[in-house]
């Protein structure tokens, strides 16, 4: 069976009135917790920003500075405090079919096997199982995972169960997969690995993608633009375009046009002190 393009969205499909230059929009975010006993925190403040349909945008700064809290702002499960997020076209007021997410570890359900991981969001939506478990076996087989449908999580290694968890994400066809450090934990050699199968599966599925990352290389090797933020409470230092040619493979992380890159970033964070 010929792989279907996955992600893609004829425009007829969209929401009236969405912004195909503004696939993901924000403006005057702001995000301030206020705990019952302790002063309030303000993690963001005066985000502005917009991430074009189709588009690989990374998100580094330093730890602290309200990367994740952005995240899920995006992803709908925490609210801001002021200003505006709109997904498609859409306000973002709580989880959204249209957004995916891949976490930091892959938290797949061990009792469950990898087939039946992937297909989590399809029975927590409701949609057509019978339809959704073909979409789920051509993504296993996209990532490299054909085979492995009928094993747990016990028996993958953690670039295989990061991958189907990548497939979770994408099961339900989302327009935009947002990732939260999804490859911090796994070992130097697997992790660029990740990198270029992350690229694969981004030219293959047309996904708007906005991925958290510690890694200034990893953004740069990775991205169309890269937002870089300041120390909390978190605001755009500076929003840069990555002009490095595509396809990209890993010869690209060591190219001195990357360097100059790279540099630029973590300039921000030498001079505070606050990134290694």
């Amino acid at each position: 069976m010929a792989m279907r393009t996955l992600g893609r969205r004829p425009a007829a499909e969209t929401r009236k009135g969405a912004d195909e230059d503004a696939w993901i929009d924000v403006a005057g975010l702001e995000k301030t917790y206020t705990p019952r006993r302790s002063e309030p925190t303000t993690a963001l403040k005066g985000i502005d920003f917009r991430v074009r349909r189709g588009e690989f945008v990374s998100v580094v700064g330093p730890s602290g500075c309200g990367k994740t809290t952005l995240l899920k702002i995006l992803a709908g499960l925490i609210p801001h405090s002021s200003g505006q997020v709109r997904v498609s076209g859409r306000e973002v007021a709580g989880p959204m079919p249209e957004i995916g997410m891949v976490f930091q570890e892959a938290t797949l359900l061990p009792w469950r096997t990898i087939l039946q991981n992937v297909m989590v969001p399809v029975e927590v939506q409701g949609l057509d199982r019978g339809t959704h478990r073909e979409r789920a076996r051509e993504l296993l087989t996209m990532v490299g995972l054909d085979g492995f449908e009928e094993k747990y999580p016990s028996e993958l290694s953690g670039g295989m169960q990061q991958r189907a968890g990548i497939c979770r994400a994408l099961v339900h066809d989302p327009a935009v997969l947002l990732m939260d450090e999804p490859f911090g934990a796994l070992d130097a050699m697997t992790r660029e690995y990740m990198n270029v199968e992350l690229l694969r599966i981004w030219r293959q599925s047309g996904q708007t993608i906005a991925l958290v990352t510690h890694s200034i290389p990893e953004a740069v090797f990775l991205s169309d633009r890269v937002i870089v933020l300041t120390p909390r409470p978190g605001q755009i230092a500076e929003i840069i375009d990555i002009e490095l040619d595509r396809p990209r493979d890993l010869g690209v992380m060591a190219s001195d046009r990357a360097g100059v890159y790279v540099d630029r970033i973590r300039r921000y964070f030498n001079a505070a002190g606050v990134m290694d």
